[in-house]
């Protein structure tokens, strides 16, 4: 099974990769509400099928209402992230929004020093100084596609909601995965259903909905599982290599698949951004290795 865990990790960095450029030809039929909802259900009715199907009796453990604090607000905010990168998705460039994806990083790293008051180390600072200038080139651009704009924004701050989010599903961490998708699937996405009706977004072709669902449980139900898996061979520093390999996918395919233009701007925030992703993954195989 030596080869499984890098295999499970590309998939789960490609799974979720298909969310950006799938969602942006979804979204001109689609409201970001609905879709952010959708794509959640997806997720957590997929995952929740492919535990009956497989018969899973897993031995790990289940949640509880010690955990409740920490699954409200990943729900909520399971809420609020998804649909705020659908309004960005909808204004900006699908290459755009999975590069900024990587801004997550930062969101993540800054609310854990923050708020739990992790240690940041040399290299995770000079990581997170290098894709906050990538994301300011990419937002304050002046050429074409990637010009300032409140796409940007949105995605931005998704991205914050998704890093606060992380910390939470952290102190989740010792529980069933499997649990955790479902609960954030079908908690998430009721609530965007919600959200989506008092902002009397219309209701998609009920010929849309299943492939909207279907794209919800390959990147945010799948991926994360297959991401578990490969934590499982891998460990947690390699995998997040592989992992990180996502946003650059995502940007590729929106080229391919949108025929997205490609400018010189874009290049610039792409080498800075690369360079930031390799030291936080070098930061993280650091502290990885500490640890042992």
């Amino acid at each position: 099974m030596k080869h499984s865990g890098p295999i499970y990790a590309v998939l789960a960095a490609l799974l979720y990769a298909l969310n950006t450029p799938m969602s942006k030809i979804f979204l001109s039929s689609v409201s970001a509400e609905m879709m952010a909802s959708f794509l959640y259900l997806g997720a957590g009715t997929g995952m929740f099928l492919v535990h009956l199907l497989t018969g899973n009796r897993s031995v790990e453990a289940v949640l509880t209402k010690k955990d409740l604090p920490y699954t409200v607000l990943m729900v909520i905010l399971d809420i609020a992230a998804p649909v705020l990168m659908m309004k960005g998705l909808e204004i900006s460039s699908a290459a755009n929004a999975s590069l900024l994806n990587n801004f997550e990083i930062v969101a993540t790293t800054l609310i854990a020093a923050l708020v739990f008051h992790e240690q940041v180390r040399k290299k995770l600072r000079i990581a997170i100084i290098l894709i906050v200038s990538a994301s300011a080139i990419l937002s304050f651009g002046s050429d074409g596609a990637l010009d300032f704009s409140k796409g940007s924004l949105f995605v931005l701050l998704a991205c914050s909601c998704w890093g606060l989010e992380n910390n939470c599903t952290r102190m989740l961490s010792s529980k069933n995965p499997q649990e955790i998708v479902i609960v954030k699937g079908l908690g998430s996405g009721t609530g965007a259903f919600l959200v989506a009706i008092i902002c009397q977004a219309p209701f998609p072709s009920l010929a849309l909905v299943p492939c909207v669902m279907v794209l919800g449980f390959a990147s945010y139900g799948l991926s994360v599982f297959f991401y578990v898996l490969a934590q499982r061979y891998l460990g947690a520093a390699r995998t997040s290599a592989y992992y990180s390999l996502s946003p650059f996918i995502g940007s590729a395919l929106s080229f391919i698949i949108l025929h997205e233009s490609l400018s010189l701007v874009y290049i610039l925030a792409l080498v800075i951004m690369i360079a930031g992703t390799v030291l936080t993954t070098s930061d993280v195989k650091d502290e990885e290795t500490l640890g042992t």
